[in-house]
């Protein structure tokens, strides 16, 4: 069958997902919805949608849309999913869920109750790179995993203005390792160790918390014993740099940053890339956001879980809010520490329950 989609949000996320879903086959894409009207306007006449409007509510009761897009700025995300869940539309909704776990798990929890499926989008896991590693890992090729290292640096700081209230590099950026590090280990994190620093953009220290963070580690411990080490930073001056590395008992395994060509210069001053690697998330992980579109589509036409769900981004949610407490903290937080702060016992069980090693 075609699958009815409307999309919320025609800011750059929602453009890259309206350029994933113009790439499946079987999806139907009939509105979408901006603040700025003028903005679902052009998206819609570039996408040729059939309609689009200023109001999100248009696009989660529209009466040919089945599932809803959720690309609209963080703050709006647990009500738009509550509406969702209340029109009975399915949803596939960009990280976070919601700014903090009790919203989170509401959301979580609308659906649960309503029976439509949410996907969280943490589009690495769909990333060809660490789809391989991820392969190599449960195939059995590197043999039990022991050690994996995940690297995630951006080529340039943001604007003050979205380090302000964005919720610290933790929630902000490196929830994609943390969620990464728990897809490739297979394992639920039990306890973390995180610190974190300002090396790049002096006037953010006086924000608070993990927000006055431009560079930041984590170590993280698994219940199958094991650990991860992240390492995070706003700023590379040789570009986007995402890498992994994973140690196993058979062999070890990494991934390269992608570059938009192979070419490579030879001279007496210089060896390697002729270019700097892919500038940004959106041009870095293209094939990605086509991969977990085509992933949810497939779900939802087949009546599968959801590849990955509302209880991963719950997960990785939790990983940086006990990152962030360790760094302020500066010490060990055991997961389970986390639940005081949430009433998510159903949820959360299979993350709480498991005892420190």
């Amino acid at each position: 069958g075609i699958l009815g989609v409307g999309v919320i949000g025609a800011g750059r996320i929602g453009l890259v997902h309206l350029e994933a879903l113009s790439a499946c086959e079987t999806t139907n894409c009939v509105i979408i919805s901006n603040p700025t009207v003028a903005k679902a306007e052009a998206a819609a006449a570039l996408y040729k949608l059939p309609s689009f409007s200023g109001d999100s509510m248009d696009v989660i009761n529209h009466p040919d849309v089945e599932a809803v897009w959720i690309c609209s700025p963080s703050q709006y995300h647990a009500d738009q999913i509550k509406a969702c869940a209340a029109a009975g539309k399915h949803v596939f909704c960009e990280k976070p869920i919601a700014k903090d776990i009790p919203e989170t798990i509401e959301a979580i929890k609308a659906c649960n109750t309503a029976g439509v499926k949410l996907m969280t989008a943490l589009q690495r896991r769909f990333d060809p790179n660490f789809a391989r590693v991820k392969r190599a890992i449960t195939g059995g090729e590197v043999g039990d995993a022991l050690c994996i290292k995940l690297c995630s640096r951006d080529p340039a700081p943001p604007p003050f203005e979205y380090v302000k209230d964005g919720g610290g590099i933790f929630k902000d950026m490196a929830v994609h390792d943390l969620d990464m590090a728990r897809f490739l280990m297979d394992s639920e994190p039990v306890e973390i160790l995180a610190s974190g620093m300002c090396t790049v953009s002096p006037e953010i220290k006086v924000l608070p918390g993990a927000e006055a963070f431009d560079t930041a580690h984590v170590l993280m411990r698994f219940a199958n014993g094991k650990e991860a080490v992240i390492d995070v930073c706003r700023q590379a001056p040789y570009g986007y740099d995402q890498r992994a590395e994973v140690l196993g008992t058979k062999a070890m395994i990494q991934t390269d940053n992608s570059y938009p060509n192979t070419a490579r210069i030879y001279s007496a001053t210089f060896t390697g890339n002729a270019d700097m690697p892919y500038d940004f998330f959106m041009s870095r992980y293209k094939e990605a956001y086509v991969a977990e579109t085509l992933a949810f589509v497939d779900a939802l036409i087949k009546d599968l879980p959801a590849p990955c769900t509302g209880e991963d981004g719950l997960i990785a949610l939790v990983m940086a809010v006990a990152a962030g407490k360790s760094a302020e903290e500066r010490r060990w937080v055991k997961m389970s520490e986390m639940a005081s702060e949430l009433d998510a016992r159903p949820l959360l069980d299979k993350v709480l329950s498991t005892t420190s090693l």
